[in-house]
């Protein structure tokens, strides 16, 4: 990325564009505007850290997905994005857990699942969505047992490495 700053915004908005946009969308709940703001501020941060791109042991992609979520989860966690509650109508909270994290890392899962086939989607949703043991998922996909087990573990190398491009690490 050592040329100008106006071509690699070009490239680097043709390239990922649409998946950020995708991918903002999924982390705001499908509000457009919002999604919107997110993508704008993220492609802003890279113009702002082309060197940081240009380092990136990563992907590009990755990189962009990483600060979108980070924006997403600090404009959560900002008093700015919280609307005010009276204290008069909280219930006790005290008990309560920040489910952020969990949420946002199943939306990020959700966006990887995107990116398998339809037979490793099939085979992760019977078995580890549904529950299904290798036999059951067997008869209700109409293959055999053998593929099953086979689809399952490349379905989770598929996973693994579309995480991965979307910035989770282990």
């Amino acid at each position: 990325m050592s040329e100008s700053p106006g071509v690699v915004m070009r490239q680097l908005h043709d390239e990922h564009a649409a998946a950020l946009w995708a991918f903002c969308l999924h982390l705001t709940g499908n509000d457009r505007t919002h999604a919107e703001d997110v993508a704008q501020e993220t492609l802003l941060r890279a113009w702002r850290h082309a060197s940081v791109l240009e380092e990136s042991r990563g992907s590009v992609r990755s990189w962009l997905f990483t600060v979108a979520r980070n924006i997403v989860i600090d404009e959560w966690r900002s008093k700015k994005v919280r609307r005010e509650i009276p204290t008069d109508d909280l219930t006790d909270l005290s008990g309560a857990e920040d489910r952020t994290d969990e949420l946002l890392l199943s939306w990020v899962v959700a966006e990887a699942l995107t990116q398998l086939s339809e037979e490793h989607r099939a085979v992760l949703l019977e078995c580890y969505y549904r529950g299904r043991s290798v036999a059951d998922a067997s008869r209700r996909l109409g293959v055999p047992e053998g593929t099953v087990k086979s689809r399952t573990h490349y379905a989770l190398r598929a996973l693994r490495l579309a995480l991965e491009e979307l910035g989770v690490s282990q």
